[in-house]
């Protein structure tokens, strides 16, 4: 029973649910979803539609059912009118996050299967979700830039479509192949703090909508989703390459938060760090602008051989979106794009086997306080 009532910070190490879903094997280095290692899937030339159904289904689909399930998706992209004309009505300069999180709460006004929480009903919210929030995404980046927003095009891949959507023409072959595997890698991870905010909301028993808007205003953290902006912020400031290992030297010297490396659950490289490098490679080759990917290993072999600590998913997602002219203020929403995915994965899960979550807090306060009438205070 004393383990019950230990208090752990952070809830570190505490298993708070049993899923199916994803494995974070910390010790192995190893990102498994439903008992597929991340890598296989990746090399594999895995679609992002099929970890979709992956994730959801426990199981690869077939040739047909992929065909079905990535017909459902593309679909489904176009915002209701009344979601899009709320965009419109936004500050230029809001937060993206702030805009995204929102735009979703706004969404289920506007769904179909509004009321409906059979489980058949939730995946078609589910399905809906992952297709309309990188709508939601491109849309708001246009209306920001005073342009107008660009009518999805159903023939596309998901990863194919966010670029066409964001750009109004299609992506390179590079940018489609990189972009897949980018979400394939962010897809899903376990209990991180988005995903246990999801499950929390979805414990309630509340709608796939509420869920999902929790999770996004979780994934609006710093400490969290927000990571690799903050790397590219480093890597501006720094911009020569020439002054990499100085500045990460005085930096760590000085007690400053350094973005992007050691992980809270992983103790060796995170296996998604391992593609994503090579992507962030290959992306700078191509763009012809390769001193972001040589300041990172800069930087990358300084820290590992100072404070033994490896690059975790944020540090070279940075610099490959920023080779591929992302901007870096929609860094944290493309995560979303991707994790909706996982999020909506782990609702589908709790509403099968739903037990409210409430843990217990460990009082530190006073006891035994006797109230003083006010007129003696």
């Amino acid at each position: 029973m004393a383990a019950e009532t230990t208090f752990k910070a952070g809830l570190e190490d505490v298993i708070a649910n049993t899923s199916e879903i994803c494995f974070v094997d910390g010790k192995e280095g190893r990102l498994i979803y439903q008992g597929y290692d991340i890598h296989d899937l990746v090399n594999g030339g895995a679609s992002f539609e099929e970890v979709i159904y992956l994730l959801w289904h426990g199981e690869l689909p077939s040739k047909a059912q992929l065909e079905k399930f990535t017909k459902e998706i593309a679909t489904q992209r176009a915002l209701p009118k009344q979601v899009l004309d709320f965009l419109k009505t936004v500050p230029k300069d809001a937060n993206a996050m702030e805009v995204l999180r929102t735009a979703v709460s706004d969404l289920g006004f506007y769904d179909p299967d509004n009321g409906d929480e059979s489980i058949e009903a939730n995946v078609r919210k589910a399905t809906r979700l992952v297709a309309q929030i990188p709508t939601i995404v491109t849309s708001f980046e246009r209306i920001r830039q005073g342009l107008e927003p660009v009518e999805p095009d159903a023939s596309l891949s998901a990863a194919a479509s966010f670029f066409y959507q964001l750009r109004g023409k299609k992506p390179t072959e590079f940018e489609e192949r990189a972009f897949n595997i980018a979400l394939i890698l962010h897809a899903d991870h376990e209990l991180n703090a988005s995903t246990f905010s999801a499950r929390v909301t979805a414990g309630t028993l509340s709608d796939m909508y509420s869920s999902i808007t929790s999770a996004i205003g979780t994934l609006k953290g710093p400490l969290h989703g927000g990571a690799n902006e903050q790397v590219m912020n480093m890597l501006l400031e720094i911009q020569d390459k020439d002054k990499a290992q100085t500045w990460i030297k005085e930096a760590l010297e000085n007690k400053r938060k350094i973005m992007g490396f050691g992980h809270r659950v992983y103790r060796t490289e995170d296996p998604r760090a391992t593609h994503l490098r090579r992507l962030s490679k290959e992306a700078g080759e191509l763009a012809g602008e390769t001193k972001w990917y040589e300041m990172s290993q800069i930087i990358e072999a300084y820290v590992k051989d100072t404070k033994g600590l490896n690059p975790n998913v944020d540090f070279y997602s940075a610099s490959t979106y920023y080779a591929m002219g992302i901007p870096t203020h929609l860094f944290t929403p493309i995560f979303a794009c991707s994790r909706i995915s996982g999020w909506t994965a782990h609702v589908l899960e709790q509403y099968r086997n739903n037990r409210l979550i409430r843990p217990r807090a460990e009082y530190v306060g006073k006891v035994d306080q006797k109230y003083v009438p006010l007129n003696e205070r």
